[in-house]
């Protein structure tokens, strides 16, 4: 009986070496449970951290559409770190927000491989995933920390130190340590209580490195001992106008202050667009707001065309913008290559609801500029810490504040809070409002500010936690440089690190239905 030929495609297996997803996180979490089953595994909110981070860092093989295998790492500069650090200081508890892309190198924190699948060669392929990751990435070396899982055995018998050298001399096996040093990894040192779980090798762990032949010194990072951020502060004078082009020529002259001070970011106040209410001939709250978001359209060019113009990343304060027939408080980053991204106002206080219909919105973002993350928390929003947590946990380093308010108590609410939050946050914020009177605008006839740049408070920075501020209710600017580069040392080694210190063994946020994509412009 003659046969057909046959259909290789029954036989073929897929195994790919890919970056891991979310929709991956379950597997992976059984993985673990099945490879470590006396140590505890990781949570979701860890694996969104890593992927959130650094998702280049976070490895996995599939096998058949099955995960069978993975690692995690992060980029560090090593010499911050204590000789005798804990997986615990490594990681920032497992959540990774200590990731720096500037760092030298790249520090594994997790390889498994599912126990039904070894011999495979699946470790060596995530080791060899990690190496090219180094390459690719101009990395001086990796560093492991390295449980040693057979010591239990001799741990009566040897030190830790005579266990690795019997290791190494091939006296005996042990499944993690073996394998790193086939692999092209040194012994460094050996460091006490690394996992605390880690009953099978005594809380002990050899820290081991991978070193890159091919990495190539760059000057620029050795001698790096600041990264200033120049920002202009506008402290906006609300006064009568006659038309959209009269607007536009006083939002084009602080735009050109900017940029003759080499500013990276201009920052104008929250609703200043409602100084166009002074000519709309329009009484009715309700009524004149949805004729000022008519407008919308020429705010966003206007601004586009300022932020390429004078090469300046603008936060175009906040303006009231009509989508699906509601009325929302959106401020908008003009990027000076162009881009346009809007935060919505979270929290909309009981005012903005009474006299004008304004909506919340649900998106909270952290946005990318070529000065770094920031984040933009539109005035009432800065009084709740929570969204300042999730700011800083995204990478933001920044946080801008445009605000409107009419009295001095509320202007101090906004004060106090953002300076809270840059002291438990270790981020600095920036708040800019308005002054002046609109006489003949309903629900905006008077204004109260005094506009400013805070820190943290620890040595390195401005002793009252004050780069700069305003004179209170005059129309004027602040300028002032905040350094990225001290605040990235400030949350390793400052005299406090409230980030690093955070108790996440008693407390946490969750952050309900929460969007935090970026919506299209509309």
């Amino acid at each position: 009986m003659s046969k057909g030929k046959l259909d290789l495609s029954n036989f073929e297996k897929k195994l790919e070496v890919r970056n891991i997803r979310r929709d991956d996180f379950d597997q992976i979490i059984n993985m673990q449970t099945a490879c470590f089953p006396n140590m505890d595994p990781w949570k979701i909110e860890h694996l969104e951290s890593h992927v959130n981070t650094f998702p280049e860092g976070q490895i996995c093989v599939e096998y058949d559409g099955k995960i069978i295998g993975s690692c995690s790492s992060l980029i560090i500069n090593f010499d911050e770190y204590d000789d005798k650090h804990t997986w615990d200081d490594i990681t920032d508890e497992g959540y990774i927000t200590n990731h720096d892309p500037e760092g030298y190198n790249l520090y594994g924190i997790e390889v498994m491989v599912d126990p039904a699948f070894r011999g495979m060669k699946i470790g060596k392929r995530l080791y060899e995933a990690r190496k090219e990751l180094a390459r690719e990435l101009n990395l001086k070396s990796i560093i492991i920390g390295g449980r040693i899982p057979n010591y239990h055995k001799y741990e009566n018998e040897l030190t830790p130190r005579e266990y690795v050298e019997e290791v190494i001399s091939k006296k005996i096996h042990d499944p993690v340590l073996t394998f790193q040093i086939m692999n092209g990894f040194t012994v460094m040192r050996i460091n006490p209580g690394y996992l605390p779980d880690d009953k099978q090798s005594a809380k002990y762990a050899t820290l081991m490195e991978w070193n890159n032949v091919d990495y190539h010194a760059k000057t620029k990072r050795h001698f790096k001992t600041a990264y200033p951020v120049r920002i202009t502060v506008i402290q906006y004078m609300m006064k009568s106008i006659e038309s959209f082009e009269e607007f536009a020529k006083q939002v084009e002259y602080y735009v050109d202050v900017a940029y003759d001070f080499g500013s990276d970011f201009a920052v104008f106040p929250e609703i200043f667009t409602t100084q166009l209410m002074s000519f709309l001939e329009e009484k009715v709250p309700s009524k004149s707001v949805r004729k000022l978001a008519g407008y919308t359209e020429d705010y966003i060019e206007l601004f586009t065309n300022l932020a390429v113009k004078y090469n300046v990343n603008i936060v175009g304060g906040t303006h009231f913008v009509e989508e699906d027939d509601h009325i929302y408080n959106i401020a908008y980053l003009f990027r000076r290559d162009g881009t346009i991204e809007k935060q919505y106002k979270i929290h909309v206080t009981p005012n903005e609801k009474k006299w004008w219909g304004i909506q919340p919105g649900d998106v909270v973002k952290v946005f990318d500029t070529d000065c770094g993350k920031i984040a933009i928390q539109i005035c009432y929003d800065i009084q709740f810490p929570e969204l300042s947590r999730y700011a800083v946990d995204q990478g933001a380093n920044i946080i801008f504040v445009p605000f409107c308010t009419d009295d001095r108590q509320g202007y101090l609410r906004v004060r106090y809070c953002a300076q809270a939050r840059a002291v438990e946050n270790q981020v600095y914020t920036v708040i800019a409002g308005t002054v002046g009177n609109l006489t003949h605008v309903e629900n905006m006839d008077i204004q109260y500010a005094q506009s400013g740049i805070f820190t943290p408070s620890d040595f390195e920075f401005a002793r009252d936690g004050i780069i700069g501020e305003c004179h209170p209710n005059i129309e004027t600017v602040v300028v002032g440089d905040v350094d990225l580069e001290i605040l990235r040392r400030q949350r390793k080694s400052g005299t406090v690190c409230q980030l690093r210190d955070r108790r996440k063994d008693l407390f946490e946020i969750n952050y309900k239905n929460i969007d935090t994509e970026v919506k299209p412009l509309k």
